[in-house]
Parts: structure tokens; C-alpha cells; sequence
């Protein structure tokens, strides 16, 4: 069982070298998402995590990767065992995918020990999503603390990636009250086609957290949509 999960957004923007100049939006949400890590880390040094990738299901476990696609060569390893070599380029996955490398960047970041990402594909269905909850919260080990990166809807307003919709900020309202209010049944709820609609791929990994068992509790949350997109972080403990 888990007793503590933190609920946090991956943009590039959170890798200081990946962002020309000080920009405080962009160091805004990267606080946000390193109190939250940080919180998790002190609670518990191996992580799980969910993240959301078309190239799910799958799992990574003991690897390394770098931020070269999105413009620089920041390297993060999901280990500590194996952030030598990230550091000297031996066996380091070029194409580890976006919320691995985020994982990997906050674990290194919070000083945790180990993150075990899962993957998962954007269109999973919310029972399939659930019932990752409740078995991994059934594997979780004594000292595992669960991590669930995903985006809201990157549709909003004026700098909207594509066209703004203006569904965009009733249904981020949602999901910011679901997590400040730790009601699974809200996150359980929330519509998968309207979320595809809407670009918010971390339902998903928000449903998966819905899906495991706990009295829980929110200690902290946080909402923000600069650049059009929204960003959700959040801590619960059980």
C-alpha cells in the first residue's frame, strides 16, 4: 500500500537548461513540482510512478536518459546506481520518453533513491485505469511512495497549442478540485473523450491514482496554465 502520492505536471520547462533566461512562469511550476518531489522524497526514497505516453504499456526500470530531443544534453537516470552512467553517456537511452525523463530528473532532484515508471497510452479506459491503481498499490513495498505525471488541457486561452477551447477551464477546475479535495471519485469521473478533446493527457495517470485504496487526504495542491496549458500538482497522504 502507498501512504503518500504526489500529483505533478512534466513540461520540459520544468529542466532549467531547457529554458532560455529566467522566466517565472516557467520557475513558478518548477517549484511547485520540486516541493512536491521533495515532500514525497522524505516520506519515501523509491518511488513508483505513471506517466502518460503513447508507447504504453511498459515499464522502466534502471535507466538512463537525456533531455537532447527538447534542445539540451541534461541526462537523468531512474536510479542512483545508475546516474554514473548518465553522468560518463554509457548506455543512456536517447529516446527515453518525456514523463520517464521528468521522473528521473525530480528523483535526482528530491534525492530519492529509485523511481520505477509505468507507462501508459492516453486513450486507456478508466476501469483499466483503476484497476493499475489497485495492483500497484497491492505490489507497493514498505518505504514506496507513488508519483503520477500528467498534464491538463493545453487548450487554453490565447496560447492554446492548436486552437483555445473554453471547455479547457471548467474541466482543469474540476481536476484542481478533485486533487485539493483528494476525491477519487471526481478524478474517477472525469470523462476520457472530453480530456482527448481537450489535450489533458494525464487523465489517465489521474485515474490511475483514483484507483488506489486509501483514506486520503490532500496536504498540499497548487494549479497552474501558463502558455495555454495547465499544470496540476498535488500531495496526498493517507
Amino acid at each position: 500500500m502507498f501512504s503518500r502520492l504526489a500529483v505533478v505536471p512534466h513540461p520540459p520547462l520544468l529542466v532549467p537548461e531547457l529554458v532560455s533566461g529566467a522566466v517565472p512562469e516557467a520557475e513558478q511550476v518548477r517549484a511547485e513540482c520540486l516541493a512536491a518531489a521533495r515532500d514525497l522524497a522524505a516520506h519515501a526514497p523509491d518511488w513508483v510512478a505513471v506517466g502518460v505516453h503513447p508507447s504504453g504499456p511498459r515499464t522502466l526500470d534502471g535507466v538512463a536518459g537525456t533531455f537532447a530531443g527538447f534542445g539540451v544534453d541534461v541526462r537523468v537516470a531512474l536510479t542512483e546506481d545508475t546516474a554514473d552512467t548518465a553522468d560518463t553517456g554509457k548506455a543512456v537511452d536517447p529516446d527515453l520518453p518525456l514523463p520517464a525523463l521528468v521522473a528521473g530528473w525530480l528523483r535526482q532532484r528530491a534525492g530519492a533513491r529509485r523511481v520505477r515508471v509505468h507507462l501508459v497510452p492516453p486513450d486507456l479506459p478508466p476501469a483499466e485505469c483503476l484497476a493499475l491503481g489497485a495492483r500497484l498499490a497491492d505490489e507497493a513495498r514498505p518505504g514506496q511512495a507513488l508519483l503520477v505525471l500528467g498534464d491538463g488541457s493545453h487548450r487554453h486561452g490565447e496560447l492554446a497549442v492548436g486552437r483555445p477551447d473554453e471547455r479547457a477551464g471548467a474541466f482543469d477546475e474540476d481536476v484542481r478540485r478533485a486533487l485539493a479535495a483528494a476525491d477519487v471519485d471526481a478524478l474517477r469521473a472525469l470523462d476520457p473523450d472530453l480530456a482527448a478533446e481537450l489535450g489533458a493527457d494525464g487523465r489517465a495517470a489521474w485515474q490511475v491514482a483514483a484507483g488506489v485504496p486509501g483514506a486520503w487526504r490532500c496536504a498540499r495542491s497548487a494549479f497552474l496554465a501558463p502558455f495555454g496549458v495547465g499544470y496540476h500538482c498535488a500531495v496526498w497522504e493517507a
